[in-house]
């Protein structure tokens, strides 16, 4: 029974394989561009897993240096050597920070310093974003459009086979069959282009949003942080300036 199993999925792909190369070059170049797609969109869901895994990984690990007590300030010295190395919650607080000292040596109201170091950090988070959603339209388009691609070379494989079966002897079903079968089988590698690309792709958008929203609350978290220390040097600057009198 093994024996015969295995020959018979053998003869099935012998036979998928011979329909393939037997079926109109039109359907023929469909079913080559949905599968370069598939490839394509495979490669791009692996770099979006290892994208964001390594993202999440580097968020932790700088959200548990950042809330240990350290000086930021310190923390912003650090990253001062290298900052293109930096990406997700450690970039935000660099390009927050990095606006916070340059406003703060100058003579500005704590409303403006806040403001500016809050668009910084929309900007950066902007930045992010955009990083994030580098792969995502294009599962979309696939996932969206490879039905469709793959539904006309069905069609096209439907009329070439009822096509040929006008200018046979004999109208039966052995005639017709193949014809229909290469039209379908188009149809197949159409859907396994979109059903990954779908899945992934609401997969993905789920885990960037969440994302997204961190760096949304530890933007605001880290205004606060700013706001607070600021406000603490203009009553020491105060002071100062009282003592001296």
């Amino acid at each position: 029974m093994q024996i015969n199993m295995r020959n018979m999925n053998k003869v099935n792909g012998d036979s998928i394989l011979i329909l393939i190369m037997n079926a109109n070059w039109i359907v023929q170049l469909i079913m080559l561009g949905l599968f370069i797609a598939s490839l394509i969109s495979w490669s791009y869901i692996f770099r979006n897993i290892r994208l964001l895994n390594n993202i999440k990984k580097a968020d932790m690990q700088f959200e548990e240096r950042f809330w240990s007590g350290i000086d930021i300030t310190l923390l912003y010295q650090e990253q001062h050597q290298n900052p293109d190395a930096y990406s997700g919650i450690a970039k935000i607080f660099f390009c927050g920070f990095k606006a916070f000292s340059k406003l703060s040596g100058q003579i500005q109201t704590p409303e403006v310093i806040m403001e500016s170091v809050q668009q910084m950090m929309r900007v950066a988070v902007s930045r992010e974003q955009k990083q994030l959603d580098r792969y995502i339209p294009y599962l979309a388009t696939l996932g969206s459009t490879a039905p469709y691609v793959g539904l006309l070379g069905t069609v096209i494989g439907v009329m070439n086979a009822f096509r040929g079966l006008a200018i046979t002897q004999q109208a039966t079903i052995a005639a017709v069959a193949p014809g229909i079968a290469e039209a379908l089988i188009a149809t197949a590698i159409g859907l396994f282009a979109a059903i990954p690309a779908v899945i992934a792709y609401n997969r993905f958008s789920s885990r960037i949003e969440q994302q997204l929203i961190s760096y949304e609350v530890f933007s605001e978290e880290f205004s606060g942080i700013l706001h607070r220390r600021l406000h603490l040097n203009l009553e020491k600057a105060e002071g100062n300036k009282s003592v001296s009198i």
